[in-house]
């Protein structure tokens, strides 16, 4: 390694190790989503061990890409912006190298524990208690060094990117407590009731305002255009902390659980439309006038593609939410397109944008291949969109049968094998879209050097050769 690379790579250390490691685990998590994939379509494939079977190779999946991806990906990219919009560096690039070490050291544990059958039994938080106490450290860890860098910051007013990430981390330390410490205490409907606080607000209170602290950046950045308004981000982030947190029992409507519960989950899923609009009012806004950038840029495509989701996953919710559609949707394959939109289609795509146009930045030099970046996208937005409609469309037909008593469940399973041939589909052009990704986001960080101009604030992806 020469000494102009090794001078690079000492900037952003604990944002950068954080996002390699979790490019690494999306390949990983999303190629055992594939294997998973391949066993609807061929039970039988890889055998009956039973490391292999769904009942491990699912959680396996699921925590891998949530957490082993997902989260650590965000806290990157927050490691990048937080420092940017205060005007100085990280709190403290130790503690933060300290937390990349113990979250990933975490999640390898975690691939050996579900592969084993090691899990708590419940969505979401299959960790055992000891690596749950380990993801809590490491989200203190993580809170701390954001916190007193904000403390510390040399601008004085506080970016709507702050708010987000501030409530996102006080909001993730409830739910993540709550879904696998205080959940233990509790059986029945009260611990399925907490399980599915803890699943939806998974999604909602700790991917979500994440997801958005990353775009409220970027889309401004990759654009070169003023935030169309600061007011709306204010009234979005106000309102999504006072409405998302009573929508989780929406999954529990026609089971045992109280009427006025059930109808307190329906009227706030359909109140979640407010937050949901000042996001994709605002973020549309910015980029308009600006579509030519689109075209070319692979940063803004997949943030308003992310944002494209984000709005159509929330237009869903509330509409899963209705006792009438419910009845026909719920614990089918509909919903799996649905929360793989949102956490795909929607923050992945975001968190990935972030990433596009970070690291360069951070390595000062140009992104090693637009043309690559905006191939994995492709991939991935073709994937995406055959796995959602393919699953919207089987899980809708599923619950039709589900519901008509004359249908033996058994062809009700035979029925879906075209939409999972079609989802073994997509999950192979999202993982080559991984693929390509992680090795574009490689060859930017480890590549030659080159005569280049550096990245820079308005021009950070830059065609190679």
């Amino acid at each position: 390694m020469s000494s102009t690379t090794a001078d690079r790579l000492k900037e952003f250390p604990s944002a950068r190790w954080f996002i390699i490691s979790a490019a690494m685990f999306f390949v990983i998590t999303t190629f055992v989503g594939l294997l998973v994939a391949t066993k609807f379509v061929w039970p039988e494939f890889m055998g009956t061990a039973k490391w292999l079977t769904f009942g491990r190779m699912r959680p396996m999946h699921v925590n891998g890409v949530i957490f082993g991806w997902l989260l650590a990906a965000d806290m990157g990219v927050i490691f990048y912006l937080v420092p940017k919009l205060c005007g100085t560096g990280l709190w403290s690039e130790k503690l933060g190298l300290f937390t990349v070490v113990l979250f990933d050291t975490i999640i390898l544990c975690a691939i050996f524990t579900t592969s084993l059958g090691i899990t708590q039994g419940l969505e979401y938080a299959e960790l055992p208690f000891v690596l749950d106490v380990g993801v809590t450290l490491a989200w203190v860890l993580f809170g701390l060094n954001v916190f007193m860098t904000i403390a510390k910051r040399k601008h004085k007013k506080i970016y709507v990117s702050l708010w987000y990430t501030m409530g996102a981390i006080i909001w993730t330390a409830i739910v993540y407590i709550t879904g696998n410490f205080a959940v233990m205490f509790f059986t029945g409907v009260n611990q399925a009731n907490l399980n599915w606080f803890y699943v939806h607000n998974a999604v909602g209170l700790i991917f979500t305002p994440l997801g958005i602290a990353i775009a409220y950046y970027f889309i401004p950045k990759a654009a070169n255009a003023p935030l169309y308004s600061h007011k709306l981000s204010m009234i979005g982030f106000w309102s999504i902390s006072f409405v998302y947190v009573w929508t989780g029992a929406h999954h529990m409507i026609h089971g045992p659980i109280s009427q006025w519960l059930q109808t307190v989950s329906i009227i706030f899923s359909a109140l979640l439309i407010i937050p949901v609009w000042t996001v994709v009012v605002n973020f549309f806004g910015t980029v308009s006038g600006r579509w030519d950038q689109v075209r070319r840029d692979p940063v803004l495509k997949y943030l308003m593609a992310g944002t494209t989701f984000y709005l159509l996953t929330c237009f869903q919710g509330p509409m899963q939410a209705l006792r009438s559609v419910n009845a026909i949707t719920s614990k089918t394959d509909w919903v799996v397109g649905h929360a793989h939109m949102a956490l795909f289609g929607g923050f992945s795509f975001f968190v990935i944008a972030g990433t596009l146009y970070a690291v360069p930045l951070m390595v000062r030099r140009p992104l090693y291949s637009v043309k690559l970046g905006n191939h994995a996208f492709w991939f991935m937005l073709t994937g995406g969109l055959i796995y959602f409609f393919s699953l919207w469309t089987g899980g809708f037909i599923q619950g039709l049968q589900w519901n008509d008593a004359s249908i033996p469940f058994v062809n009700t399973v035979i029925s879906m094998q075209p939409y999972w041939v079609a989802r073994l589909v997509a999950g192979t052009l999202i993982f080559t879209g991984a693929v390509v990704y992680l090795y574009n986001l490689s060859r930017t960080f480890w590549g030659p050097d080159t005569e280049e101009a550096p990245a820079t604030e308005t021009a950070s992806v830059v065609q190679r050769g």
